[in-house]
């Protein structure tokens, strides 16, 4: 399934039903008088968090909705049906802005949150409401009130007990198909992950959730390479898991530019914990990758933790830690 995290919508509650001008006419009764009913309400747009759901890919292909409208008032003193209320689910972690995209709205972030959007119209009143001492028999009666209508912004903040980070073909893709029942899309050229991947680790009976978050450059916070379009995902995770290509020359450096890009963004997501992992040990030598780790250590007093995704090594030392740092 595509993962779609923004997206533009149009919402329209319903419009009130008319109210009735009408008589009672029956034989035998003198004086019917007035029995117009009042108008049903409009139904409402209503929105629901649903932890079963991790995209906005629904809103893709449908952007226009509408929720029913009341009906009309009748004779007999009868109210018009009320329309139905529109009710939308969304993942949980989606925010709602106004149509300017900035001015926010509601934050969905718990399971079965609900917020109504636009409000139905209230229904019209029939002509009974206008009887008075002087004016028997009105034929007044009003319309109803004309449901909300607007643009809004849907945005999606994934919640994840672990984010994924790292510079560009680092394997984290890798590293979550290997810890989790997830498929992502992997290959050996930079930006393979162009959305944020999802994936459910266990051990020892219990769960965490990750999340894969496309490669960080240095300037992504300004909006280059794959910009700052996926670091706000990160705000949402409670531990980040940093991961770091081993082969690589310039360890201290590329860490340090990830961890800026991460600063500059936010300073709430240095603060989070951090877990430091090195991949693909299995092209290295167990000294040169002692060497390596020796050398980071002086300048980044952080514990590491070293791993092969292709080989499937020390997988198993990265879930006891993330089950920890979890929970």
């Amino acid at each position: 399934m595509k993962f779609l995290d923004q997206t533009k919508i149009y919402l329209k509650s319903g419009d009130g039903g008319s109210g009735s001008s009408s008589f009672r006419r029956e034989k035998f009764v003198e004086f019917g008088g007035p029995d117009g009913g009042d108008g049903g309400s409009g139904g409402s747009v209503v929105f629901v968090a649903d932890k079963n759901l991790n995209t906005l890919i629904d809103f893709r292909y449908q952007q226009h909705f509408e929720a029913e409208r009341g009906e009309s008032g009748k004779g007999k003193k009868q109210t018009g049906k009320s329309g139905k209320d529109l009710i939308l689910r969304v993942p949980v972690g989606t925010q709602i802005f106004e149509e300017d995209n900035n001015t926010l709205i509601e934050d969905l972030a718990k399971a079965e949150q609900k917020i109504i959007i636009a409000n139905g119209g209230k229904g019209g009143l029939g002509n009974v409401r206008f009887k008075s001492s002087t004016n028997r028999s009105p034929r007044k009666k009003t319309d109803g009130d004309k449901g909300e209508s607007f643009w809004i912004w849907l945005q999606l903040k994934i919640i994840a007990d672990v984010g994924i980070v790292g510079m560009p073909n680092c394997g984290k893709s890798s590293l979550l198909s290997v810890l989790t029942s997830a498929k992502p899309k992997i290959a050996n050229y930079p930006f393979t992950t162009i959305n944020p991947n999802l994936g459910v680790a266990s051990y020892n009976n219990k769960e965490i959730t990750l999340a894969d978050i496309p490669g960080l450059i240095e300037g992504a916070h300004e909006g280059i390479g794959l910009g700052d379009k996926f670091l706000r995902h990160i705000e949402r995770c409670k531990n980040i898991l940093h991961l770091i290509d081993i082969t690589n020359d310039n360890l201290v450096e590329n860490y340090f530019k990830v961890r800026k890009e991460l600063s500059k963004y936010s300073k709430k997501l240095t603060n989070k914990v951090e877990i430091i992992v090195f991949n693909k040990i299995d092209m290295l030598s167990v000294d040169e990758t002692n060497s390596k780790i020796e050398l980071f250590s002086k300048k980044i007093k952080k514990k590491i933790f070293t791993i092969s995704a292709l080989k499937h090594k020390g997988l198993i030392n990265i879930k006891k830690a993330l089950i920890k740092y979890a929970n």
